[in-house]
């Protein structure tokens, strides 16, 4: 007769908690695996949002650098809450319940979104600038009633030099509108005030001269995108005959493209005499007198 050996207690308890601790484990394991796949796969999409420099310029190598930036504070962010998740659900394995810990965490996620809106609205703002590609350092911006030039960018705040030379720090969730003046072409018009009663062939002509010499002069030829060309009369009275010209130049260079278009308009006018607008001279002659004074003549300067 054959007898079956009788398991004890103590061996069967080893035994279910060896097969429980090793599907813990499993689990575990497989959380983690997935967390980690879950990772590589938010390394690869971030670094899509990486926009190469298309030259060795100084803008196109910032412009990199400031999505690439972005790029790396998305996948810190994503990647902790990530672990975090998974370190959650591996507790629960342990008979942890984790229910504890998410209210402490969403308590805590509440009180610094509150005390930290505004932070939280600059970071937001300057996010979506930076993947909109709206403006970058180094290009000459108009934020509000702020004209200057864009000197440190980040998802906080836009740092630009105005005019006067100051530096003007703008929250950027306080920006709501934006004119970058330094994308593909910026554009400048020329008013010239002539003489009433001067026909206006000859004045046209010089423009003409004008203009063409600019554009064939090699040393200018390169800052010219388009013109310069004369658009015609945009206005008329007794006063003067204004006419218009137009021209597109390189990004930020057509306040020194304008200039010297002026400076040749004046030279070639000069050269064929043509009257300009001239400003009205009068005299008051025998006025009425003032109270306690002789009449007399005021000629203003």
């Amino acid at each position: 007769m054959l007898y079956s050996p009788v398991e004890s207690p103590m061996s069967s308890t080893v035994s279910f908690l060896t097969e429980s601790t090793l599907s813990i484990v499993l689990h575990v394991l497989g959380i983690f695996v997935v967390a980690l796949l879950v990772n590589r796969l938010l390394r690869t999409a971030s670094n899509s949002l990486v926009k190469p420099a298309a030259s060795q310029s100084r803008t196109e190598q910032l412009r990199e650098q400031r999505t690439r930036m972005l790029a790396q504070t998305i996948y810190s962010v994503a990647s902790k809450v990530i672990w975090v998740v998974a370190v959650l659900t591996a507790l629960d394995q342990f008979g942890i319940n984790p229910v504890p810990s998410l209210i402490v965490l969403a308590v805590a996620g509440v009180a610094a979104s509150m005390g930290a809106q505004h932070v939280i609205r600059d970071v937001i703002a300057g996010f979506y600038i930076v993947s909109e590609d709206q403006f970058a350092a180094g290009d000459t911006v108009q934020i509000a009633d702020y004209y200057g030039k864009i000197e440190q960018l980040t998802l906080r705040r836009t740092v630009l030099r105005d005019a006067r030379g100051a530096l003007v720090s703008i929250a950027n969730g306080e920006i709501h509108s934006v004119a970058n003046l330094s994308r593909d072409w910026s554009q400048s018009f020329v008013d010239i005030g002539l003489a009433p009663e001067v026909s206006l062939e000859k004045p046209m002509a010089a423009l003409e001269a004008a203009a063409a010499e600019l554009r064939s002069d090699p040393s200018w030829s390169q800052a010219l995108v388009d013109g310069p060309r004369v658009l015609g009369v945009q206005s008329y009275d007794r006063n003067a005959t204004v006419v218009r010209l137009q021209v597109r130049t390189a990004p930020t260079r057509q306040d020194e493209v304008t200039r010297e278009l002026r400076r040749r308009i004046q030279i070639e006018f000069q050269k064929q005499a043509i009257p300009l607008a001239s400003v009205a001279r009068f005299e008051l002659t025998n006025p009425q007198p003032l109270p306690g004074r002789d009449p007399q003549t005021v000629s203003p300067q």
